[in-house]
């Protein structure tokens, strides 16, 4: 026996959609044109065949057009989409077909966007800057360490490109070892570890025994 579903709630949500309640919980998102042509109506139940097609073919289909239609503009990490389905208000299993779909089309892969970001930046960004800023964008510590050792030839190459970041900085400090003072050599060094560079690579650039 199917389980009667009473709608319980119509809101607008803009011009042309509408959030529909179930028994009292949100249930889904759609136009209003939809709430004409399936006769959707408060404390009317949704007849079983309406609510599969919309949770089965309506709204999966919609999903993954969004899922495209926003990887087509640029790349996005896994978090990222799944944070753009949410704000379109799909509802968790919508959302997991949808991101299923284009990961099995490798349209989303969450090393490959690190790896193209370290690549991309790896000469202009210090190293813990380019981890912040990933795994603000959701991209887990274990595909970072692999997408990092993937980027570089070896430590050393890092250690090289770390190091001429520092001197950069240092140079448009106008820093020199000699006619530097104490008090000012410790605000620069304070300002290349905000900048992301490593202490042992500062002391370095710096000429510093320790600080």
């Amino acid at each position: 026996m199917v389980e009667t579903k009473i709608i319980t709630q119509i809101d607008e949500l803009d011009k042309k959609r509408c959030m529909v309640y179930i028994d009292q919980e949100y249930a889904f998102t759609i136009y209003k044109g939809e709430i004409k042509e399936y006769k959707l109506s408060v404390n009317y139940p949704i007849e079983d065949k309406v609510y599969q097609i919309i949770k089965t073919e309506i709204l999966p289909k919609r999903a993954k057009k969004r899922c495209l239609n926003l990887l087509q503009k640029r790349p996005y990490t896994e978090r990222k989409l799944r944070k753009k389905l949410e704000e379109g208000y799909y509802t968790e299993d919508i959302i997991e077909e949808a991101i299923s779909y284009v990961k099995s089309f490798h349209y989303i892969d969450d090393y490959d966007y690190a790896y193209q970001y370290i690549f991309y930046h790896k000469e202009s960004e210090s190293r813990k800057k380019m981890e912040e800023k990933l795994m603000i964008k959701g991209i887990n510590r274990d595909i970072l360490q692999k997408a990092f050792a993937d980027s570089y030839a070896d430590e050393e190459e890092a250690m090289e490109i770390e190091m001429e970041q520092a001197q950069k900085l240092l140079r448009k400090k106008k820093y020199e070892h000699e006619n530097t003072d104490w008090k000012e050599k410790q605000k620069i060094y304070a300002f290349l570890v905000r900048k992301g560079i490593s202490s042992s690579v500062i002391k370095k650039a710096m000429g510093l025994q320790d600080v």
